[in-house]
C-alpha cells in the first residue's frame, strides 16, 4: 500500500478520483435539495409540458407551427431557425472575411486601405448595435405597395425580402441537401484515400446529385401547379414566392459583417505566418505564382487559420442569441418565451444548454478533425 502511494501516477489517480467523487456528490446534493424545495413550493417538474399547447405564435419558422402547436414543436422550430441563420451567417462571414483578409495583405494601396477601414469600423462596434442598425434600416424601407423591385422577381420592402419560391416539401428539401452533402463528403474522402486520382469520381458525384434532384422534383412537390412560384402584389401584400423577415435579414447581415471583420484578420494572420523561405524555395524550383499559391501558400495558411477559425465559428453561432433583441424567434427566444409561459425554468434551461452544446461541439469536433487531418506530421501544425 505504501509503495503504491509513493508512485506518482498512482497518487495522481487517487487525487483525481477523490476530487471527482466530491464534485459528483456536491452536484447530487444540490440537485436533491433543489428538487425538494421545488416540491415544497408546489413547482411542477418534468417534461410533460412539452405536449401542451403553447398558445403563442412565432413570425418565422421552417416548419408549420401555430399558436396551438405543442412546446416540443415550437422548440424544434426555434432550433431550426438558429441552425439556419447560424449556418448562413458562418458562410457569408467567411466569404466577407476572405475578401477582407486578402485586401489587407494586397500590395494595392486602395484595397489595403479599404480592408483596414472595414476592420477598424466593424470590429470595434458591438454586434448588438449593428443588429439594431440594420433592423432600423430594413424596417424604414418603402411599404409593400411601393416595394423596391429587383429584376421584377425580387422585391424589398419594410416587411422583408420576397424571393421566388420552390413548391417543395421542407422535409424532402432537407433530405436532398443532406444527401448532396453526404455525396460530396464521400467523394472527397474516397479521392483522398485512393493512391491515384480517379477521373470519373467527381462526374459520378454530379450525376448522383442530379438523380437526387430529379427524385426531389418528382416526389417532393408540395402540391402546387408550378415548381417555381413568383411573388406578385395582390392588394396590400405580396402572394407567392418566399418571404424573408427583416429580423432574420438584419441578424444575418450583422453576423456576416461583424464576423467577417474578425475572420479577415484571421485570414491575414494565416497568410502572413507562411515562411517566406518556403515561398522563395518554390520560386527557385520554377513554380509559377498560381502553383505557389495552390501548393505552398494556401495549404500552409489554412493550417495556421483553423484553430482561430474554430473559436470564431463557435462564437458566431452563439451570437445568434442576439436576435432576441429584435424579435427573431431563434432557439434562445423560444426558450425564454416558453419559460415565461410554462414556468418550467430548470427543464427549459437544460434544453437550451444541451442544444447549444450539441451544435457548438459538432462545429468544434468537425474543424478539429480537419485540423488534425491537415497537420504536418511531426510538426504539431
Amino acid at each position: 500500500m505504501l509503495s503504491a502511494l509513493t508512485n506518482r501516477k498512482t497518487r495522481s489517480l487517487i487525487i483525481q478520483s477523490v476530487v471527482l467523487v466530491a464534485v459528483v456528490g456536491i452536484v447530487a446534493a444540490m440537485a436533491v435539495t433543489a428538487h425538494r424545495n421545488m416540491i415544497d413550493q408546489g413547482i411542477a417538474t418534468g417534461f410533460d409540458f412539452l405536449e401542451r399547447s403553447t398558445g403563442w405564435p412565432i413570425n418565422f419558422a421552417l416548419i408549420d407551427v401555430t399558436a396551438r402547436s405543442p412546446y416540443w414543436k415550437m422548440l424544434v422550430a426555434g432550433l431550426l431557425n438558429t441552425l439556419l441563420v447560424g449556418s448562413l451567417g458562418l458562410i457569408f462571414a467567411s466569404l466577407v472575411g476572405l475578401f477582407v483578409g486578402l485586401a489587407r495583405i494586397a500590395e494595392n494601396g486602395i484595397l489595403n486601405l479599404i480592408g483596414t477601414v472595414y476592420v477598424e469600423i466593424f470590429r470595434n462596434v458591438p454586434m448588438i448595435l449593428q443588429v439594431f442598425f440594420w433592423y432600423a434600416v430594413l424596417t424604414h424601407l418603402p411599404v409593400q405597395r411601393q416595394a423596391i423591385s429587383l429584376g421584377g422577381v425580387v422585391y424589398l420592402s419594410n416587411r422583408g425580402l420576397v424571393l421566388p419560391g420552390l413548391d417543395i416539401v421542407l422535409g424532402a428539401g432537407l433530405l436532398f441537401l443532406a444527401a448532396s452533402l453526404a455525396i460530396v463528403i464521400g467523394a472527397s474522402i474516397l479521392q483522398h484515400r485512393l493512391k491515384e486520382p480517379v477521373a470519373w469520381l467527381w462526374p459520378l458525384a454530379v450525376v448522383l446529385i442530379a438523380i437526387a434532384a430529379a427524385l426531389l422534383v418528382a416526389f417532393g412537390r408540395g402540391g402546387g401547379e408550378a415548381l417555381v412560384t413568383l411573388p406578385h402584389l395582390r392588394g396590400l401584400r405580396f402572394v407567392g414566392g418566399f418571404s424573408v423577415k427583416p429580423e432574420f435579414t438584419a441578424l444575418l447581415i450583422a453576423m456576416a459583417l461583424f464576423g467577417g471583420a474578425y475572420i479577415g484578420e484571421i485570414v491575414r494572420g494565416g497568410f502572413l505566418s507562411v515562411d517566406q523561405g518556403r515561398i522563395e524555395a518554390a520560386r527557385a524550383l520554377g513554380l509559377r505564382p498560381g502553383q505557389i499559391n495552390r501548393f505552398v501558400r494556401i495549404p500552409l495558411a489554412v493550417r495556421a487559420m483553423l484553430p482561430a477559425l474554430t473559436n470564431q465559428y463557435i462564437w458566431l453561432m452563439k451570437s445568434t442569441t442576439l436576435g432576441v433583441a429584435i424579435g427573431f424567434p431563434d432557439y434562445f427566444m423560444v426558450i425564454s418565451t416558453s419559460i415565461n409561459q410554462s414556468g418550467q425554468t430548470i427543464e427549459l434551461l437544460g434544453l437550451l444548454m444541451l442544444g447549444f452544446l450539441v451544435i457548438n461541439y459538432s462545429i468544434g469536433s468537425g474543424l478539429n478533425a480537419l485540423n488534425r487531418h491537415l497537420a504536418i506530421k511531426g510538426r504539431g501544425q
